[in-house]
């Protein structure tokens, strides 16, 4: 409870709300598709707050964050953002509905976590030919590591979802089974409303929101799209809330404006009402420990060639064939 007390005294002393995403892409804010619902949980909340690009780690697993104060709150810890700031007190779209019925927010919320987040990663890491994956994830990468992390990221998918050499047709039919039947509940649940459970958002509605503007503008040809196109309201509740959230101009929707440097580097406060953007500065001789931070980098990428190297002419003595029999072989055990 103190901890909880303490956070959320911070949250309200902040001068400013930090989202840390993914870049823009595919006529979104964020092309990420774990960043996105943070994006409109923020919006759907009303809290003033700016977007800073990170592309020094975009495969990294901490992103999308939220820095406030002295606190972040990261998504791969307590549950994601959206659970912490719920958890901590500070936002909690849902406790706003005292009439709506807790297990009916549960169990749509589980509809959309497992289902529908299962056939997007399908859809994107397994389906297509890589290209949008790359985009979201890879492209500031060097293309050795870009190229092994996504092929990593791809073994992890199908492994996550059981799929094998063996069982990967069935496995695609339940996939998109799924899918279907959550778009079937969650279109009855929405019927002509504004929001999922009445006139006012939930954190479901942030979650469901993100998945299907991801679906809508960034697969454009996919199966799931098409299974998405056969609800006219989930289409028209996508459309509706992407003009109020993300299209109505800044200072209106209280979203601070991008920044899209590296959060890897000092960032100073932005003072209140101004742009997070950094002002520029003229050119200065470095400090020691900007000459150190330069130094460790090189090391760093050094290190990492290094590995890929060492990867790579290990790979290749492998037959790929065996590396996929040796991948099935271990889901059958």
């Amino acid at each position: 409870m103190a901890a909880a007390a303490t956070a959320a005294a911070e949250w309200q002393d902040a001068e400013r709300k930090v989202l840390v995403a993914r870049k823009p892409g595919f006529g979104l804010p964020t092309a990420c598709p774990t960043c996105l619902p943070v994006l409109l949980y923020l919006r759907m909340s009303q809290v003033p707050f700016g977007i800073h690009v990170d592309t020094s780690f975009p495969d990294a697993d901490h992103i999308p964050s939220v820095e406030f104060g002295d606190c972040v709150a990261f998504h791969n810890e307590k549950g994601g953002v959206i659970e912490y700031l719920k958890d901590e007190n500070i936002l909690d779209l849902t406790s706003k509905h005292p009439s709506v019925s807790y297990p009916d927010v549960l169990s749509t919320k589980a509809m959309v976590t497992t289902w529908l987040a299962d056939a997007l990663q399908y859809e994107l890491w397994v389906v297509t030919d890589g290209s949008i994956a790359q985009d979201i994830y890879f492209r500031e990468l060097s293309w050795p590591i870009g190229k092994i992390l996504h092929w990593k990221k791809i073994r992890d998918v199908k492994q996550q979802l059981g799929i094998t050499k063996i069982n990967a047709a069935e496995k695609e039919e339940e996939i998109y089974r799924k899918a279907s039947d959550a778009y079937d509940a969650l279109s009855t649940r929405l019927g002509d409303q504004v929001y999922l459970f009445g006139d006012s958002p939930t954190d479901v509605d942030a979650l469901f929101l993100g998945h299907v503007l991801f679906v809508l503008n960034a697969l454009p040809t996919s199966s799931l799209r098409s299974h998405l196109q056969k609800h006219d309201n989930l289409i028209n509740f996508a459309e509706h809330h992407k003009v109020q959230l993300l299209e109505v101009d800044s200072s209106l929707a209280g979203s601070g404006s991008s920044d899209p440097s590296s959060s890897s580097t000092p960032r100073k406060r932005a003072s209140s009402g101004r742009s997070y953007k950094p002002k520029p500065r003229a050119k200065k001789e470095r400090t020691e420990e900007e000459k150190k931070f330069r130094r460790r980098t090189k090391y760093f990428l050094a290190t990492q060639l290094v590995a890929v190297l060492v990867f790579l002419s290990i790979m290749g003595g492998v037959d790929s064939s065996e590396v996929d029999n040796e991948y099935d072989v271990d889901y059958e055990d």
